[in-house]
């Protein structure tokens, strides 16, 4: 179905179920334009942030992903030379991380792109509508929160 015919369909839809729909983009916009919390972007800028050189268990903390994901894409870092894997001299069990030169030359870019794209996200709107935006935001953030907490309760009762 072509863009037009399915933004035609997509118009018809409640204002809710369009609003949730658009949800559903922003965070796959989002994920992949911000590059998630566990791919490579997220490696390369969390190291960074931690002057170039962290434990791969702090950085799994940080990750929205599995222990063993997060050891594939270290691989591929550490195989495309941006980061080296050592053992800690202190705690032989910690691995260590450490951006190479090209890594730091990476992760720059990588903040860089980063910051150029929250500067580009919403420049269609004036500040006061992103305030505006924002407050509505938090407004069902906190909503959502609660519904999250109700139905983990649910959840409790239907296991006891």
């Amino acid at each position: 179905m072509a863009t037009s015919a399915l933004r035609a369909v997509h118009q018809q839809e409640s204002p809710n179920k369009r609003v949730l729909h658009d949800f559903g983009y922003f965070g796959h916009y989002l994920w992949l334009h911000r590059g998630g919390r566990g791919g490579r972007q997220h490696v390369l800028k969390t190291v960074l942030a931690h002057g170039g050189q962290m434990s791969q268990a702090e950085l799994l903390e940080s990750s929205a992903i599995t222990s063993a994901s997060l050891s594939e894409v270290v691989s591929k870092l550490e195989r495309e030379e941006l980061l080296i894997r050592t053992r800690s001299e202190a705690d032989r069990r910690q691995v260590l991380l450490t951006l190479t030169p090209c890594g730091m030359e990476k992760a720059a870019e990588v903040v860089r792109g980063r910051e150029q794209f929250e500067k580009d996200a919403l420049s269609c709107l004036s500040d006061a509508e992103i305030h505006e935006l924002l407050s509505m935001l938090d407004r069902i953030v906190d909503h959502w929160k609660v519904l999250e907490t109700l139905e983990k309760e649910g959840d409790a009762c239907k296991r006891n």
